[in-house]
């Protein structure tokens, strides 16, 4: 088990304030695990920006009908195939599909392939979603 350290903290009052609010809409037991909580993701925000492996999903949407959107988007991903671990698609209406690709590898890799995935015409809406793998964090 880690050796757990004590530290104080200054902070205005109605910055506390504010952040007890969160913590109870946050339902976290304690300010001790907000805080952990808040460091813990801003070092996963930090493996986001380097080239740390990272593991995440882009979910997009968009129109089938598109003249040969459905093959751009598969070339891409057989471009960045090292990346793509699985894909899961859905049809949402006659016109529209939703797909999860689920992704792992370096974090610039990644963006780069949200990013080209983005641009294609037909593409409604696309979210890159990235985590950590969980090395590095306590």
């Amino acid at each position: 088990m880690p050796q757990i350290i004590r530290f104080g903290v200054s902070i205005e009052k109605e910055l506390l304030s504010k952040f007890d609010k969160i913590i109870k809409k946050e339902q976290y037991s304690n300010r001790s695990e907000a805080i952990r909580d808040l460091i813990r993701k801003g070092l996963v925000k930090e493996q986001w920006q380097s080239k740390t492996i990272v593991i995440g999903s882009i979910s997009l949407v968009y129109n089938h009908h598109k003249r040969e959107l459905v093959e751009k988007l598969i070339e891409i991903q057989h471009e960045f195939h090292t990346l793509v671990v699985s894909t899961q698609h859905i049809h949402v209406d006659h016109d529209n599909c939703f797909e999860v690709v689920i992704v792992k590898g370096k974090a610039d890799q990644v963006r780069k392939l949200s990013q080209k995935m983005q641009s294609e015409k037909g593409v409604k809406y696309l979210s890159l979603s990235m985590s950590t793998t969980g090395q590095g964090i306590v």
